[in-house]
């Protein structure tokens, strides 16, 4: 009897004792892992789970930034720069993945991972968990490219509709676009027309209240690229805006853009100074403030814009003037700002705004608007200025590891 249950006992511990033991050199091996830091979604950690993804730069042997920007094709390109930190100090890799616009989110986030597993091997190469890894090549390279029969054009139409609506109130929308762009290293041409109607009824007491604003536009660009640093290009629009009191207004604006960093370097950093200057044809639907019904006006633009992605955050801005040569008293300035910094460990701030002094109100219509334009915005109104903004703090504490998925009860 005493015999069986020293075996038992035996046995019981033997069971226990296995498990904690694997366990312990999972657990072993996970602290040798690369510790990363970046935005990683879901599909990221369960696709690479051979790194730990800390929440803390300082502690991170390696941190990633991530960016993405559209392409001529109307497609985009995510960006991946990879920096090491402690004794990775120096490792620095910029890996990219292209995505076509008819691809699906899911091959997108495939393709991105896949270039990350590229990206993060000569780091994960330096930890015991190197000698987990395959290295594998599945397609043979071609000899040839195909030629691009469509020469980089790319062309689009879309139409969207939208409607809602209740007893006492309606409301309609319905926008149409299309497009004809070809973009290059050498030149950027860009060109699209379209439309928009809004409506809305309300009904209130025995008045039935309707608004109808409609807007039609057209807008033609090409930029020509001279050198890493300069480019030089033109604009036109065409728009007829019932809400802005415009039968048909026709701008040209030419410019010249400087970039004191290499445009090479646009994912990272960008600092661009841009000056435009060119004439507007306006025919108005209303006589104006000026008593105008038609006239054809000079004016100039200078914007300067500034925008850094780096390990701290990311921060951009663009600060603007325009203003009309037959009265500078005529003028518009703006500034936009958005930023995302991570003020310490957990702890982030964003931002993000603008504000502008509005005295460039050509259009405006001569005489007081009715109480039923101005209560649903049929009529543009006078105005010093607009301004907009939004911010916000997140603090996150606890354990700085977060390589576990588990998405149980996900609503």
């Amino acid at each position: 009897m005493k015999k069986s249950i020293f075996l038992l006992v035996l046995a019981f511990v033997f069971q226990k004792a296995l498990p904690q033991d694997v366990s312990s050199g999972i657990d072993t091996l996970r602290k040798d892992a690369l510790n990363v830091f970046m935005d990683a979604n879901d599909y990221i950690k369960k696709e690479i789970p051979y790194i730990n993804y800390v929440r803390d730069r300082k502690v991170a042997d390696v941190y990633i930034i991530s960016t993405e920007e559209n392409t001529g094709s109307g497609g985009s390109v995510s960006t991946f720069f990879i920096v090491g930190q402690g004794k990775y100090q120096g490792m620095v890799d910029t890996v990219k993945c292209n995505i076509s616009p008819d691809e699906t989110y899911e091959i997108k986030r495939a393709k991105e991972v896949k270039v990350l597993k590229m990206g993060l091997m000569r780091y994960v190469a330096r930890t015991p968990l190197s000698q987990f890894l395959n290295i594998s090549f599945s397609k043979p390279l071609s000899e040839t490219v195909s030629s691009d029969k469509w020469n980089s054009w790319v062309y689009s139409a879309s139409i969207n509709a939208y409607t809602s609506g209740q007893t006492t109130y309606s409301y309609g929308y319905l926008y149409g676009t299309l497009s004809a762009n070809r973009i290059t290293e050498k030149s950027k041409f860009e060109s699209s027309i379209g439309m928009d109607i809004q409506s809305d009824r309300t009904d209130f007491q025995d008045t039935v209240y309707k608004s109808t604003i409609k807007d039609q536009y057209g807008y033609l660009s090409y930029v020509k690229s001279i050198t890493d640093h300069w480019s030089a290009g033109a604009s036109t629009s065409i728009e007829n805006y019932s809400y802005s009191n415009y039968n048909l207004s026709i701008k040209v604006s030419p410019g010249i853009e400087y970039n004191i960093f290499p445009y090479s370097e646009s994912t990272r950093r960008l600092m661009t100074i841009l000056y435009q200057a060119g004439c507007e044809i306006n025919d108005y639907l209303e006589e104006t403030t000026r008593l105008k019904t038609k006239e054809t006006v000079g004016f100039h633009s200078l914007s300067a814009t500034l925008s850094i992605i780096q390990k701290w955050g990311s921060v951009s801005g663009t600060l603007s003037w325009r203003n009309y040569f037959f009265d500078w008293s005529y003028y518009k300035l703006r500034l936009y700002t958005y930023a995302n910094i991570r003020l310490f460990k957990g702890l982030s701030f964003n931002v993000s705004g603008s504000i502008a002094s509005v005295h460039d109100q050509l259009s405006l219509q001569r005489g007081d608007a009715s109480l039923a334009d101005v209560l649903l915005h049929r009529k543009m109104q006078a105005t010093d200025y607009s301004f907009s903004t939004s911010f916000g703090f997140t603090y996150t504490f606890g354990s700085i590891y977060n390589n576990v998925v588990n998405p149980r009860f996900r609503n």
